[in-house]
């Protein structure tokens, strides 16, 4: 392979020539022993004519284009969550087109779709019932689209409710109105800032105690917990605590292997951000699960986590950055632009570490394509 010269963090230039080594299957059929669906992310329209601040415009056939690559390799697909840019780019009528069109392929595979309260103005909120009202008209469009509703965190509901029977009131109102189990996203403030202290506590003892007493009651509305804290004991500790029948979906994007394979009484599903990139892995990984072979599934799978941990480094609210690029560098798109200008979230000496590191984990489908292309990107940063 031709060498490429990536800049580092010391201001050194490493030479580098890609390995190229994919070991992964093309498709696969959905896992029988765990529930897994890759967070997807959107394509930007790149010849469209608009600001970060406008309107952005979507590229529906290479969006579209990628989550037949999820279905292709068993994985659902889970839509217009924030690996999609919501709260960063994509605003809720085109988040609402995106899980129609995504819907209306659906015969290909699951899909689970988010709801939440983007559709106000931010501060416009007056009451709780202001909330209902919006996260009712969410939930209503995906279940009419055919999803699975996740309900997703809501900034409004963050900055109004002020205790526990604020956020009891409103998820048990949002729970009586849906028609069928969802899933509940608690995403931490390492995602979005303007959700900490979300169920009303800023600690994660009462946090979870709030968190689980809805699910206690509503139980058979709820289908199970995607937790977005990165943090392996909390998950553990609250998945351990859920009432029989509610699912945790992993969204420890630093250790998904461990909270995945589970301990000997219990084990996390996975709905996740990073197998967005790291869906032929995934999908390799949990055949080997299906088959009762856990260290063949962390040997499968474990090599992608040192690339996740850079792609969700802090500020980690700008991870999706790398998951475009990593899509880019393999080929699902044909240029390095993101809605609402989001491709500038990080710098070319993290997009070259991440280069490197998806190399290393064999997540390179051409080694080829993928050095050319870096190798364009760091040109127009100067680094010939």
């Amino acid at each position: 392979m031709t060498a490429i010269r990536l800049p580092q963090s010391d201001g050194s230039v490493l030479s580098y020539a890609a390995h190229g080594d994919y070991p992964y299957p093309a498709s696969a059929t959905p896992a029988a022993s765990r529930i897994a669906y890759a967070a997807a992310h959107v394509v930007a329209d790149p010849l469209a004519d608009v600001t970060p601040a406008g309107r952005p415009s979507i590229d529906w056939d290479a969006t579209l284009a990628f989550r037949r690559h999820l279905w292709s390799l068993g994985l659902g697909v889970a839509e217009a969550l924030d690996t999609a840019q919501r709260g960063m780019g994509l605003d809720w009528s085109l988040a609402r087109e995106l899980v129609e069109r995504t819907c209306a392929e659906a015969d290909r595979g699951a899909v689970v779709a988010g709801a939440q309260t983007d559709q106000l103005v931010p501060g416009s909120a007056r009451s709780l019932d202001d909330v209902v009202a919006a996260y009712a008209q969410q939930c209503e469009a995906v279940e009419a689209a055919g999803a699975t509703v996740v309900i997703m965190a809501s900034r409004e509901l963050c900055r109004i409710a002020s205790t526990p029977e604020d956020y009891a009131a409103v998820y048990g109102k949002i729970l009586a109105g849906v028609s069928r189990p969802v899933v509940i996203h608690w995403l931490g403030e390492a995602f979005d800032p303007e959700l900490a202290g979300y169920w009303a506590s800023a600690d994660f003892e009462g946090a979870s105690a709030t968190c689980l007493a809805i699910v206690d009651q509503h139980a058979s509305k709820i289908d199970g917990i995607k937790l977005s804290l990165l943090d392996q004991e909390k998950e553990v500790e609250l998945r351990r605590r859920l009432p029989a029948g509610v699912r945790m979906y992993t969204g420890d994007d630093f250790d998904y292997p461990t909270t995945i394979a589970g301990d000997r009484e219990h084990h996390s599903d996975a709905l996740l951000g990073a197998f967005d990139f790291a869906a032929p892995a995934a999908a390799w990984s949990l055949e080997a699960l299906d088959a009762g072979d856990v260290a063949e599934f962390h040997r499968r799978l474990d090599p992608t986590l040192e690339l996740s941990r850079h792609v969700f480094s802090t500020p980690t609210f700008y991870y999706k950055t790398g998951v475009v690029f990593l899509a880019y560098l393999n080929g699902f798109q044909s240029h390095f632009k993101m809605v609402a200008g989001l491709e500038s979230g990080r710098s070319v000496v993290h997009l070259a570490t991440l280069f490197r590191l998806a190399d290393k984990a064999g997540l390179l489908r051409d080694a080829d394509l993928a050095t050319g292309r870096m190798a364009h990107v760091l040109a127009l940063a100067g680094v010939e």
